[in-house]
């Protein structure tokens, strides 16, 4: 039996007012104040961090059953990691969540560090990669729609990609060419290195496939979870929501992001389309029928 260790890491900031969703406020452009758009953020995160506790627990439970029935089957251990910057932020990260009472899962906390987003990104892997892990599975904190599927079929990709003696790699995009998800093994031919911040306005998820074709490196697609930034997206993504908490009474695999929704009731907002009213030619060829 050979014995694993795999990561789910959140890449995050803290939700301090003025340092996050800047977008979404009255100042940028939208509709929140500071405080409020930090509440939010700190709503989804929280959100996205309990999803993805409860994936991990699924996938811990399978795990112990297989080898419960086979001794010799691979043994794994899934633990959740948090990564924020500067290190002065990592106490004020473990408050924000140790705020709301203990979680199911230890959480093990992360400094960051580089001169882009992209070096922070690596760092963040190297660290973890050091600690003896075999895989991370890394989302952003602003993803209340994440399903709960897509952690679970994420680390099963990659260890079937293990498998097969070709390490791999999994990504969601989000709704703007990025990406929302991104997860690899320690044996993958790959780093973030000019995806996120490069000078010739190429897309995130178009130079990670560019580095997937350079390597011939394998991956996994899951469908798009987009992440919120703008008061478009909060719109976006309060619809989805609405959609999920119907659908997980016969769903019931479904994680309902119920602090976002609760915080979306609190606030009274709506989400409201401008009247459709072009006429739609078809009422034409109808009558002509």
């Amino acid at each position: 039996m050979t014995e694993k260790k795999q990561a789910l890491l959140v890449f995050s900031k803290p939700p301090v007012p003025g340092m996050v969703k800047t977008r979404l406020t009255v100042k940028h452009g939208g509709f929140l104040t500071d405080e409020q758009a930090a509440e939010f953020f700190r709503r989804s995160l929280y959100d996205v961090s309990e999803a993805c506790m409860h994936a991990l627990y699924e996938l811990q439970a399978a795990n112990d059953a297989a080898v419960a029935a086979d001794p010799t089957a691979d043994k794994i251990t899934y633990d959740f990691f948090v990564s924020t910057t500067p290190a002065s932020n990592v106490d004020l990260m473990r408050e924000t969540y140790e705020a709301i009472g203990p979680w199911p899962m230890e959480i093990h906390y992360l400094t960051d560090a580089g001169a882009t987003f992209d070096d922070h990104f690596d760092d963040a892997f190297q660290q973890i990669f050091a600690l003896g892990y075999d895989a991370i599975v890394s989302v952003g904190g602003d993803i209340p729609t994440l399903p709960k599927s897509h952690i679970i079929q994420a680390f099963q990709w990659i260890d079937y990609f293990e498998s097969l003696g070709t390490p791999g790699f999994v990504a969601a995009p989000c709704q703007e060419c990025g990406t929302s998800l991104v997860g690899f093994s320690r044996d993958t031919p790959m780093d973030h290195q000019g995806v996120y911040y490069n000078l010739d306005g190429k897309a995130a998820l178009d130079a990670y496939m560019e580095k997937l074709e350079a390597e011939d490196i394998p991956c996994a697609y899951f469908s798009p979870v987009a992440d919120i930034d703008d008061r478009t997206d909060l719109a976006h993504a309060i619809s989805c929501m609405r959609a999920i908490e119907r659908a997980a009474k016969y769903q019931h695999e479904l994680f309902v992001p119920r602090r976002v929704l609760d915080w979306v009731d609190f606030m009274g907002i709506t989400v409201c389309t401008p009247p459709n009213d072009e006429h739609d030619p078809r009422q034409y060829i109808d009558s002509e029928e």
